[in-house]
């Protein structure tokens, strides 16, 4: 939820504060407060934080779009502080974060309001934090000890810091494909998945993941919100007794495997050796492209394996690598790389696509390729 902020100043001297959000039915705050501008300066700097997924990006008052600086009616003699703070949810304009935490880079000493300057508070070394859930405006100037004071930088958020409930996840089979359905989600969270117990975490599309193969056996499915709280995970066992579908995929490239039709997040699962090739087919539905095929899972001794991808319902191109769409090797150093990148997105739609995996050496390889599919105009 984005919160913003508006200020104007009237012929009184009155400040006026209009906070509007972005995604809340009908809600709004006015702040008026009547300053004497004598030696104090006032008022600058507008910026939104907001919460980013991963490790966080940080936002500056600084160089916050839509910042202005309203007229001056008294001496200001201070340089303003510069805030920034490290984002830690879905988006980074939406304002919404479960990190209070502030970073302050001031020449001079500095202090803060958190009840639009009734109260101040001192500033001590180079960070201050914000505490409870809910909507804040955040008031920071610069001061010395004759003093004199800065305009006051103002800063808006929503902190979040409860994490949501855990998702549901059931489990149904189509054909040779298992599918773990995602129910439960809030409102503009994401789901998420790890096959290595919570250790890295996959981002999901689409209501389900759509497993086919035999060489996984627990799956952690978790959601996370929009400021980046992450709920308790929900661990599924694909090989727990009265569960169980393991399906080795084909090793004949006329008739492979074929994934189950309607899924956006699919995982073709496997164990290789020599002599031992995986064939498995996915069909991409109209208005819809691949988005990425990555490896996400890799253990083996031996550090590559090969791989090959055909636009076809078969993979009959054998080695002529004229009538693959990509193909090459693939090991530990690859993980997480989309094969796909650098293919012309024409030429990932509509039809049907097949991959080859195999090792070509005689230590046996555990792989998990990751293919996820988006819908497109």
């Amino acid at each position: 939820m984005a919160i913003h902020g508006i200020v104007t100043i009237d012929q009184h001297h009155q400040i006026n504060f209009l906070l509007k959000s972005d995604g809340m039915n009908s809600m709004g705050v006015l702040v008026r407060r009547l300053f004497l501008f004598g030696s104090l300066g006032f008022l600058s700097l507008i910026v939104a934080c907001g919460g980013s997924g991963g490790a966080g990006d940080a936002i500056s008052s600084s160089n916050a779009p839509g910042t202005s600086n309203p007229p001056s009616t008294g001496a200001i003699t201070l340089k303003p502080p510069k805030l920034s703070f490290s984002d830690t949810g879905l988006s980074v304009s939406d304002g919404v974060t479960r990190n209070g935490l502030w970073a302050v880079d001031s020449d001079y000493s500095w202090e803060f309001s958190l009840d639009q300057g009734v109260t101040w508070t001192i500033g001590s070394g180079k960070s201050f934090e914000v505490k409870g859930d809910g909507p804040k405006m955040i008031w920071v100037r610069a001061r010395d000890d004759a003093g004199n004071k800065s305009e006051i930088v103002v800063v808006t958020c929503v902190l979040d810091t409860i994490a949501p409930a855990p998702v549901a996840v059931s489990s149904s089979v189509d054909g040779f494909t298992r599918s773990l359905q995602v129910t439960g989600l809030e409102a503009n969270a994401k789901w998420e998945y790890s096959l290595d117990n919570q250790i890295s975490w996959h981002a999901g599309s689409g209501s389900a993941l759509g497993t086919l193969g035999n060489g996984l056996s627990m799956v952690w499915i978790r959601q996370v919100d929009l400021a980046g709280n992450a709920s308790t995970s929900q661990v599924f066992d694909l090989q727990a007794a009265g569960s169980s579908m393991s399906h080795e995929a084909s090793t004949n490239p006329l008739q492979p495997s074929k994934m189950a039709d309607g899924l956006l997040t699919m995982l073709i699962h496997g164990v290789v050796v020599r002599g031992d090739a995986d064939y498995v087919r996915w069909d991409i539905p109209k208005n819809h492209r691949v988005k990425s095929v990555r490896l996400v899972r890799y253990v083996s001794e031996d550090a590559i394996a090969f791989y090959a991808i055909q636009s076809s319902n078969v993979f009959d191109a054998g080695v002529d690598v004229s009538r693959m769409l990509v193909y090459g090797h693939m090991g530990p150093a690859d993980l997480n790389r989309n094969v796909l990148a650098n293919i012309s997105p024409e030429k990932l739609g509509e039809g049907p696509m097949t991959i080859w995996f195999q090792q070509t050496g005689t230590l046996p390889t555990e792989y998990a390729i990751d293919i996820i599919l988006q819908a497109v105009n």
